[in-house]
């Protein structure tokens, strides 16, 4: 009997290669599009991966290039296990990030087909690297990430691709698209790519980013991962880490670890130096910076119960001291607190590298601040009003001496970022807020007077304008019934429409780019791949070539680059049935709303 099963099982197995090798269907190129058809000739049928290659203007890629692309439409079979990625010199830190990038990339390559069913043989493939800077591997903020890639065919038969780039994070970008250009037919069960391709390349905006809050739901480290292994394949190239909030702190601090013993949810929820570590090394290889985020004075709370340090927290009703329970602000009166403070500093500092930081100044609220009676007190001693310009000016003194703290501690000035709150407004803007120190982050509406206002006086802006790029919005209300504050959901056509260039106008040059923004009240692992993607992937190409097409000319490249994040373990969310992307063209409602 079990030689009866064996040979079922065998004649199977058979049968289900001879389909795959041999399928009735074929796909043909018509005006752009990739249309499901009967193939006439089998051993001639073309695969929808090999029809999109050579049906798309840009082969497929995204984000689409800025600039000149030339490829010849025919495809080469490649020996997926005959990669070598290749670049001159000893070895350095540069060197070993180069092979950390080649292993992603092999394995990268390797994850688009079944284990299973490969046919053997193809030709070789040599990536030969030529970098201009091999002596740094620090992610710099707005370095250079250009790069040229030319794909040929060698006399010896190799296919042999030349990345040049100015440093490893712009060949890592030319590594990003050649990725791209090897497909997995499931027609002939073998890697193909295009045999001739020149590419010169380079994105419009040096700040291409995603915000992640990790205190509202902790997200454990393989979820930031996932995160970062999908923005490299989509060339983001800043995760912009909201790792503390008034619900909880999970960041350990060395320096003032009971922060954390008080501010975690568990013991577990917990992101230690290591963690820390290990995610800003797995963004070097994708060419992500780690961008830290303390947000303070308010949105603070959990974990400084016991320092006396703090103003308001969980006070009641809420709405009264904060926009969301529960409430906490850092006391600006209390010279200890800067203490903390700074040791806070220091150990980001030491973690993080950063030339460049996030200080928050998010929704500070003077209803907060007023209820403390030792901080009126304080401020009628000191001659401060308690009015507006009262605790606009106590705010200023917190933002003076925090800004003190963190430059002692780095050693030297670096750009800082503040979110867009009263302090910005344009009465208080320019007496406090130098434009040579501080970039703004635009949280509100795109349509909003303050980005003139910014613009118009000479500050470097970042785009997070919750119109368009707030992805928590169109879910229900956590603190009332109903949908929640920033409904209605933002479709990733909205996402991609939203142009910074456009906002900006003739001060497009001080736009420094943008962030999509998950804050994750309603949010935890069981999500945050769904919420995030595919739709930062939208903001990608719009921040990478901040193209002058309309999202209906990038939708099947997206679509396709939906389903490359698929084979990369990222759970990216569904946008439509898979009928439309075996029938592209076809689900569109041009024409159809305006029939009679």
């Amino acid at each position: 009997m079990s030689r009866i099963c064996l040979l079922l099982c065998l004649a199977s197995i058979f049968l289900v290669q001879q389909v795959a090798s041999s399928s009735e269907w074929s796909y043909i190129c018509q005006k752009g599009n990739c249309l499901k058809v009967r193939a006439e000739q089998k051993e001639s049928a073309i695969s929808l991966g090999a029809c999109r290659l050579m049906c798309s203007s840009y082969a497929s890629l995204w984000p689409k290039p800025t600039g000149k692309m030339e490829f010849k439409k025919s495809l080469i079979q490649l020996n997926v296990n005959s990669i070598d990625v290749l670049m001159p010199g000893e070895d350095t830190p540069v060197k070993r990030l180069v092979s950390a990038a080649a292993q992603r990339f092999k394995k990268n390559i390797d994850l688009l087909a079944p284990e299973n069913g490969r046919k053997p043989g193809g030709r070789s493939l040599v990536v030969n690297l030529h970098l201009k800077k091999t002596g740094s591997d620090k992610v710099v903020y707005q370095q250079d990430e250009t790069y040229s890639l030319n794909v040929s065919v060698h006399t010896d038969g190799r296919i042999i691709s030349d990345i040049e780039a100015e440093n490893f994070y712009g060949a890592r970008n030319g590594l990003e698209s050649l990725s791209q250009l090897i497909i997995w037919d499931d027609i002939r069960s073998e890697y193909q790519m295009l045999d001739s391709v020149y590419l010169k390349d380079g994105p419009v905006y040096p700040h291409r980013g995603i915000l992640l809050d990790t205190a509202r739901n902790f997200i454990s480290t393989d979820s930031i991962k996932r995160t970062i292994e999908a923005m490299g394949a989509s060339k983001l190239n800043i995760f912009h880490w909201h790792i503390t909030d008034s619900q909880s702190f999970p960041y350990t601090s060395k320096s003032a670890p009971y922060l954390t013993k008080l501010g975690a949810y568990t013991p577990s929820k917990v992101y230690s130096s290591q963690d820390v570590d290990e995610i800003i090394a797995f963004g070097k290889v994708r060419g992500v910076k780690v961008l830290p985020e303390f947000d303070a004075p308010a949105h603070v709370g959990e974990g400084w119960q016991d320092t006396g340090y703090l103003a308001c927290f969980d006070k009641k009703p809420w709405q009264k001291y904060c926009v969301e329970p529960p409430c906490g602000q850092l006391d600006p009166t209390q010279d200890g607190m800067y203490d903390v403070l700074e040791l806070i500093y220091k150990d980001m500092i030491e973690q993080f590298d950063p030339d460049i930081f996030h200080m928050g100044g998010d929704e500070v609220h003077e209803g907060c601040w007023d209820s403390e009676r030792k901080i009126a007190e304080w401020m009628t001693d000191n001659n401060y009003t308690l009015n507006e310009a009262g605790f606009i000016k106590l705010w200023d003194k917190f933002q003076r001496e925090a800004l003190k703290r963190f430059t002692k501690q780095r050693g030297y000035d670096v750009p800082i970022i503040l979110w867009t709150s009263t302090l910005t407004d344009e009465k208080y803007l320019m007496k406090y807020l130098p434009n040579s120190t501080y970039i703004i982050q635009i949280w509100t509406t795109g349509s909003d007077k303050q980005i003139r206002v910014l613009l118009e006086n000479g500050y470097r802006t970042i785009l997070s304008n919750y119109d368009a790029l707030y992805f928590d919005c169109g879910f229900g209300s956590w603190v009332a019934d109903g949908n929640n504050w920033c409904s209605p959901y933002i479709g990733w056509q909205k996402v991609y429409e939203n142009s910074p260039a456009k906002i900006a106008g003739k001060y497009s040059h001080l736009m420094m780019g943008a962030e999509a923004a998950l804050w994750t009240e309603q949010s935890d692992d069981a999500s945050v791949d769904g919420r995030i993607w595919p739709r930062a992937a939208a903001l990608a190409e719009r921040l990478w070539a901040e193209p002058k097409s309309t999202w209906k000319d990038a939708e099947d490249r997206f679509m396709i680059h939906r389903e490359r994040l698929l084979k990369f373990k990222v759970n990216a969310d569904s946008l439509q049935p898979e009928w439309c992307r075996q029938h592209q063209g076809s689900c569109s409602t041009d024409g159809i709303l305006n029939m009679p």
